[in-house]
């Protein structure tokens, strides 16, 4: 689910168009960069299952951001969705990948 936020992003920065937010004042082309990594780089990892854990690290943080920065001031029904995200990535970063995954071979 985290490739349908991750996949434009990846795409804007191909097309060479790197305007974006910039929320926590690394300016908008690093933050473009670390948002391309959370969303569409980390979570291929974790469905692959390599280096689960880490992968989930980035995009916990880049959702945590989403929600208590950028939809700060908004109400509930417009931060759940980063906070369901959060949450999800917080399980998988504490118990790690399943049987199949690539970790574990």
């Amino acid at each position: 689910m985290m490739l349908a936020h991750g996949y434009p992003k990846f795409q804007k920065l191909i097309s060479g168009d790197f305007e974006f937010g910039d929320p926590i004042g690394l300016g908008a082309t690093p933050t473009l960069f670390l948002a391309i990594i959370a969303e569409f780089i980390c979570p291929i990892l974790i469905i692959i299952g390599f280096k689960t854990r880490w992968a989930a690290i980035p995009t916990a943080i880049t959702m945590a951001v989403a929600a208590f920065i950028v939809h700060g001031e908004d109400p509930f029904g417009t931060k759940e969705k980063a906070l369901l995200f959060l949450s999800m990535f917080v399980v998988i970063m504490l118990l790690g990948p399943g049987k199949f995954s690539v970790d574990k071979k």
